[in-house]
């Protein structure tokens, strides 16, 4: 039988304490909501006692939907020894666990509390007594648990002695500064189990060594009964553990154990959190980055059409993804081959040679070329096959300033001869079209009348989007379409006017 580890998600309380981020009552309980109903975690910390009016609010929305929907046991608030403070506040927010924060370390005990620690026991005593006779159940944190079991191990094992006899569920081991090698979490933690069988210890890491998903799989190894956890990793200074990169952790290498977490409602619960935070999630962070699941280089792509060579247990669809493959510099056919399958899109080898060869052209100047990019750059060469260049816009001088008429100046080679214009215009567009109009004046040469112009941009809502101009003329009394593709809006219009011109030669 697997051995079930409980995670605890903090990511609304101690995930809040990252720098610049607050979240609104209304947005904590949608989080709340979420988290237990489809990421199911075990338990919420969602809330310290006291902060603030706000706070409470909140606090008071999530327990009250937690009794409607016969969850309040798992809403749990950080408290603090004071008396019946933080007791009568917990009982008027209407919340019936208590995460009690308390000195675990005899260094903070000493210069923050100036207390014995007989005088610290007898007060958290109090205090658990007092809540216990308001049907309020209590857990206990050990805040700075990690320097306390290396500088003063015997204060902590005192202190051990103590909890246990006390009405409590839970003992929470924080590493609250992120100094834990594994070794020695595993170490501390094992020495505890061993000696308390009976109880029942959570383990809460940080992250300031990036060192904290190895002391989370340590911690459980050791005997830890259950994790304290963050959606996206948030929290003071590095943050703590990742709530998605713990659980595949555990799924992939500790088969001995199980969560009750639902894996692939992690990168919905991680998007909303990061929407709610404006805390941007890293592209490359496991499980829940934008590009993780992003094969770039063309053999990669290649490899998975030959057997999945590059496959490994982190398959997207366990998280709610799906594998991408990149488009740009380092693309191969195989890359555009696999985006074209899952557009429906069949390219002849000539053809899907010229469209691998646009992409790596692309890619020189863009950092990425979307899949949404596909179907106009293949109209664009498609459209361009079909045209004998004749007219080639050489060079163009495009200018744009406040106050001032939009300048071009233009350099056209028609027929081999060079021929250069200058023009002013309500636009760039126009002053270049003017520039244009002189040339052709010069030749006795009349241009069509352009008499629609539109401008489509791909998904994705980024500024080196590529843009899609399609330009309606009017030659001979037919109506013509013509294409231009660049990320720049007036080049994909002077791309399409180039087209033009040279039906107009043939």
């Amino acid at each position: 039988m697997s051995r079930l580890i409980e995670i605890m998600d903090t990511t609304l309380r101690d995930g809040e304490q990252t720098s610049g981020v607050s979240f609104s009552a209304s947005e904590k309980l949608t989080i709340a909501q979420l988290l237990l109903k489809e990421v199911k975690v075990d338990r919420l910390e969602v809330a310290s006692a006291r902060v603030s009016d706000g706070e409470f609010q909140a606090v008071k929305k999530i327990t009250r939907w937690a009794q409607e929907n016969g969850c309040i046991d798992k809403i749990e608030v950080l408290t603090f020894v004071d008396g019946d403070t933080s007791v009568n506040w917990m009982i008027d927010a209407g919340a019936k666990v208590m995460n009690l924060l308390t000195k675990g370390s005899m260094n903070h005990l000493i210069h923050q509390l100036k207390k014995t620690p007989e005088q610290h026991f007898r007060e958290i005593e109090q205090v658990i007594s007092l809540a216990r006779s308001k049907d309020i159940r209590c857990n206990v944190y050990l805040e700075d648990w990690s320097n306390g079991m290396r500088n003063s191990p015997d204060y902590v094992f005192q202190f051990l002695d103590f909890l246990t006899r006390q009405p409590v569920d839970r003992v929470l081991l924080p590493d609250t500064l992120g100094v834990l090698t594994p070794h020695e979490t595993y170490t501390f933690i094992k020495s505890i189990v061993d000696r308390y069988p009976n109880s029942h210890f959570d383990f809460h890491a940080h992250n300031d060594y990036d060192l904290s998903i190895a002391n989370v799989m340590e911690a459980v190894r050791a005997g830890a009964n259950g994790l304290h956890l963050t959606v996206n990793g948030m929290g003071e200074r590095a943050g703590n553990a990742p709530l998605a990169s713990a659980i595949a952790a555990l799924n992939d290498f500790m088969p001995e154990v199980k969560t009750s977490v639902v894996e692939t409602s992690l990168y919905s619960v991680s998007k909303l959190v990061e929407t709610f935070t404006g805390f941007r999630i890293p592209a490359n962070k496991p499980v829940v980055g934008e590009n993780v699941f992003t094969q770039t280089a063309g053999i990669h792509a290649d490899g998975d059409n030959k057997n999945n060579l590059y496959f490994n247990d982190l398959m997207p669809e366990r998280f709610g993804r799906t594998r991408k493959y990149a488009l740009g510099k380092t693309s191969g056919k195989a890359n555009i081959e696999k985006n074209l399958q899952e557009l429906g899109i069949k390219l002849s080898a000539a053809d899907l040679k010229k469209v691998t060869q646009r992409i790596i052209e692309l890619g020189d100047r863009k950092e990425m070329v979307t899949r949404e990019d596909l179907p106009y750059i293949i109209s664009d060469i498609l459209d361009s096959n079909s045209i004998e260049e004749k007219v080639v816009v050489v060079n163009y001088v495009l200018t744009h300033s406040k106050g001032l008429r939009p300048s071009a100046t233009l350099q056209v080679q028609i027929k081999g001869q060079l021929y250069e214009e200058n023009a002013q215009g309500d636009g760039q567009y126009d002053a270049f079209m003017n520039a244009l109009k002189k040339i052709y004046q010069r030749l006795k040469m009349p241009l069509p009348m352009l008499t629609d112009y539109t401008v489509r941009i791909p998904p994705g809502g980024k500024t080196d989007a590529l843009c899609e101009t399609i330009i309606t003329w009017s030659i001979n009394d037919k109506e013509v379409k013509t294409r231009g593709l660049d990320s720049d809006q007036t080049v994909s219009a002077i791309k399409a006017t180039q087209k033009m011109l040279n039906l107009l030669a043939i």
